[in-house]
């Protein structure tokens, strides 16, 4: 701890804003390597037994074990139960919008690790050029007798180079592990609420699509 607080006062002023970043990166990481456990998102359990519901036609189970809307699948589910009977143009609209408001939550806050990850070098940078500015500045009043005072000056410059690194390097690696975890939930989401057409389609069809009205042949008209 001593040497985290000594590294942060021969920084400088950038090294708090960098120790920001660094806090709420460790937080949205950790938040979301939670909320996005497969087992969270889509428990198994749960699709299974929403499934043989259906397979039996008891629908007002199925939707019970939905209402509570806890994760991702059961608000599918729940979605989709709600607006069964309805043509399948409509059903696939909806559907697809639930998914998109699913995939919206889930990479939520991922947005700003990204940012984070890309301003700590930068910040970084911003600190390097002030501590550089400030030792060529000490240099120019003591004169160039000692230059050990301009070597200890660019290389506490640096520390804020390399402390910007240290954030973003891992913050960019886990955002695009992040990202990825969030696209195969949302390709699995995607896969349920087909799944869930289907069944519902099988166990108790929905009406088709109203056909295209045609224009009357030209000999009607005339």
């Amino acid at each position: 701890m001593d040497i985290l607080v000594d590294l942060i006062q021969r920084g400088g002023w950038v090294m708090y804003p960098i120790l920001c970043c660094s806090l709420v990166a460790l937080a949205i990481i950790l938040e979301r390597a939670w909320a996005l456990r497969r087992g969270r998102v889509i428990p198994r359990s749960l699709v299974i037994s929403v499934s043989d519901l259906l397979a039996r036609r008891q629908f007002n189970e199925a939707a019970y074990l939905c209402q509570d809307g806890q994760n991702a699948a059961a608000r599918i589910m729940r979605q989709g139960l709600k607006i069964a009977g309805q043509n399948r143009a409509f059903f696939k609209d909806a559907m697809e919008e639930t998914g998109r408001r699913e995939s919206n939550f889930l990479a939520s806050h991922l947005e700003l690790l990204g940012v984070i990850a890309s301003v700590s070098p930068l910040l970084g940078l911003l600190g390097t050029v002030s501590g550089m500015i400030n030792a060529f500045g000490a240099v120019a009043q003591a004169g160039m007798g000692n230059p050990g005072l301009l070597a200890g000056g660019i290389g506490q410059a640096l520390l804020t180079t390399a402390a910007g690194l240290v954030i973003a390097i891992p913050a960019m690696l886990i955002h695009r592990i992040l990202m990825s975890r969030v696209e195969s939930l949302t390709s699995d989401l995607e896969d349920l609420g087909a799944d869930l057409l289907e069944a519902l389609a099988a166990s108790d069809p929905l009406p088709p699509s109203p056909a295209p009205v045609k224009a009357p042949p030209a000999a009607a008209r005339s």
